[in-house]
């Protein structure tokens, strides 16, 4: 699997690249946001990892830029440790978040379970169909069409969808849903499930201003509506 890591302090760069080809990955580097953007768009990367502050375009500007063309996972990089950045970040298409300084182990953990989830291929089994009023999900191929057209989801954006559809008229309060998609020891703020949320809803309903699909038990949750 192929991986670009993209941040202007290149001795970081070279630690993270020797420690990710030893694991097996293909490492490409680049120190800026314009380049990645551009790298992104011809490299076949199966995920990027994105500093959040570098040069000529910023990796919040860099991660929505490819976000236009691209549903490649995005871990974002930054010595900032701010919810708001985190919220910020996940508001411009990033998957999942780590802070400077972190642990090497920590990092390639985070990178194997996204890849785990971007990359859930094989055959189709009974089931992997999932049809809920509008939406319909194929959980093997990870795709998903609304109304008959295929709309793109990032990696968390699908396993939040994905949940919510295997279980409908189930409410999930923002906490599970922290728990179940992002982890027991996802250190963000609980917000990052409503900026998710907020996003499906733009992508998925015919009118997110009066969501038909995914609802809102005030006080509780959400849920899928039967």
């Amino acid at each position: 699997m192929k991986i670009l890591v993209v941040d202007d302090e290149e001795l970081l760069v070279k630690g993270i690249k020797f420690n990710l080809e030893n694991e097996g990955y293909e490492v490409d580097v680049c120190y800026d946001g314009q380049t990645a953007v551009d790298m992104a768009r011809t490299g076949g990367y199966s995920l990027i990892l994105l500093d959040l502050m570098m040069p000529k375009l910023d990796g919040l500007a860099a991660c929505m830029k490819i976000r236009e063309f691209s549903t490649v996972p995005v871990i974002m990089l930054t010595a900032k440790s701010e919810d708001t950045d985190k919220l910020i970040g996940f508001e411009y298409g990033a998957d999942d978040y780590i802070t400077k300084p972190f642990n090497i182990l920590e990092l390639k953990a985070r990178i194997r379970a996204l890849l785990r989830r971007a990359n859930l291929q094989g055959g189709q089994e009974p089931g992997d169909r999932i049809t809920r009023g509008p939406v319909t999900i194929d959980r093997s191929r990870r795709s998903v069409l609304v109304d008959g057209r295929p709309v793109e989801l990032t990696v968390k954006e699908f396993d939040l969808v994905e949940l919510l559809m295997r279980t409908p008229g189930k409410v999930y309060s923002r906490e599970n849903l922290l728990d179940l998609i992002w982890g027991y020891d996802y250190q963000g703020d609980i917000r990052t499930v409503d900026v998710h949320v907020r996003r499906l809803r733009e992508k998925l309903e015919r009118n997110p201003a009066k969501p038909a699909c995914i609802i809102t038990k005030w006080g509780v949750g959400y849920y899928f509506k039967e």
